[in-house]
């Protein structure tokens, strides 16, 4: 289900990119329109999967299938009247400049290439089950796996190239000078990476590829600001002038991919050095996971307005020091007749604590605890908010507003005056 909100996603931030390309060399005007008709069809579909009940999910909203028909004919409606138009205008609009390879265009097409890519492959393994389902074939599941094997080998090569592009000119560039611009952010995204292997050791081998990748776009993002300021090379006085005078938009995207930086490490952290155990403990048990001591002090049945609990209570330490009383539940809701599982969380900058209370042992006055340490999940969340803040900053560059057209009174002709627009 969160598919249907990363596909328009991802063709937003492709369209965003092809955008800047059109503004600076009035290229790429024919792949612009059709990104921006795909991604309104996106959204709509992803607004088609979460209110139909073709998919079933947690995150769905309430199931109603006449609702899903009316999206659906929306959905057919704007996307081929968008495609119909684009189809019948498009041989209209006059090429843009050309430009090299190795050039800011070159990146920004890269860039477009890759998550255009990224976002056809997410499509693909959203739907290809439904399709398969209707007609008739065998259902399958689309899993995490193959996310793992087709999305993530595209997005390697979007971040190496993320802290690469912003250092190239226009038309026609020199990369090895651009990478050589980038050798403090190479050395800073060895130290981490040396950070990691020091703290978590080789296992897995890809989480210290996912944290370089992390840092290099983290640190790239600010490399291309301090070369434009000529940080360290000037007076910094005089960087400090020149930083106040940069637009907008040019702080605006370091920090959204800056932003996107904080959430890759997040993700890395979270699936890589996550740790969980699950027992039986009883009022009084002790159990250690990643450096912290769980005790279970006790469970007590509750009654609240609309359902009946067993609340437990969780004490965590760490070296001895107290770091918090956690309570997690096991709610019975009597009117829907439905038991459900309420964890207590724990969350600092850089982790999430998770306990919860599973079903009472069959003798005695055990109960299964399930204990969960998840690093850097709360960078994921982070990382999204700066990539938001990047974007706000952008979107107030006075460069990208426009002006509203102002009509203004012509001399009298006979007598009359006529409103004519400001040139």
């Amino acid at each position: 289900m969160e598919n249907a909100s990363l596909m328009p996603w991802l063709a937003g931030t492709a369209l965003l990119h092809s955008a800047i390309v059109v503004e600076k060399r009035d290229a790429l005007k024919t792949w612009t329109i059709l990104l921006a008709v795909l991604t309104f069809a996106l959204s709509l579909m992803g607004t088609f999967l979460v209110r139909s009940g073709v998919l079933t999910s947690v995150h769905a909203f309430a199931v109603d299938p006449e609702r899903g028909v009316a999206i659906l004919l929306l959905l057919a409606l704007a996307t081929g009247g968008g495609l119909l138009l684009y189809t019948l205008r498009a041989a209209s609009l006059k090429a843009g400049g050309l430009f090299a390879p190795i050039s800011r265009e070159g990146s920004l097409v890269l860039n477009n290439l890759l998550l255009s890519t990224a976002c056809a492959t997410v499509f693909l393994g959203t739907l290809y089950p439904l399709f398969l389902d209707t007609v008739g074939g065998s259902k399958i599941s689309v899993g995490a796996p193959f996310f793992n094997t087709t999305f993530v080998p595209l997005m390697v090569p979007l971040v190496a190239a993320m802290a690469v592009g912003p250092m190239l000119a226009w038309k026609r560039a020199d990369l090895p000078g651009a990478l050589a611009r980038l050798w403090v952010a190479a050395v800073l995204v060895v130290v981490c990476v040396l950070w990691a292997l020091w703290a978590h050791g080789f296992r897995p081998v890809m989480a210290l590829v996912g944290i370089g990748m992390a840092a290099w776009a983290f640190f790239g993002a600010f490399a291309e600001l301090a070369e434009r300021v000529r940080l360290f090379r000037i007076p910094l006085g005089d960087s400090l002038s020149r930083a106040a005078g940069l637009p907008r938009s040019a702080w605006g995207a370091a920090i959204a991919h800056a932003g996107l930086g904080i959430s890759i490490a997040g993700m890395v952290g979270t699936s890589a050095w996550m740790s969980e155990d699950v027992r039986i403990m009883h009022p009084g048990d002790s159990a250690s996971l990643a450096g912290y001591e769980f005790r279970l002090e006790s469970v007590e049945p509750a009654q609240i307005a609309n359902y009946a609990a067993q609340r437990g209570t969780v004490t965590v330490t760490r070296d001895g020091q107290a770091v918090a009383t956690l309570h997690p539940e096991q709610r019975f809701y009597p009117v829907a007749k439905m038991t459900t599982t309420e964890a207590a969380i724990h969350t600092t900058f850089v982790s999430d604590i998770y306990v919860a209370l599973g079903g009472k042992a069959e003798e005695g006055d055990g109960w299964t605890v399930r204990l969960y340490y998840h690093p850097l999940v709360p960078w994921i969340w982070f990382g999204a908010v700066v990539m938001v803040i990047g974007g706000l900053i952008s979107l107030s560059d006075r460069r990208y507003r426009l002006g509203v057209p102002v009509r203004r009174a012509s001399p009298a002709v006979g007598g009359r005056s006529a409103a004519q627009p400001a040139e």
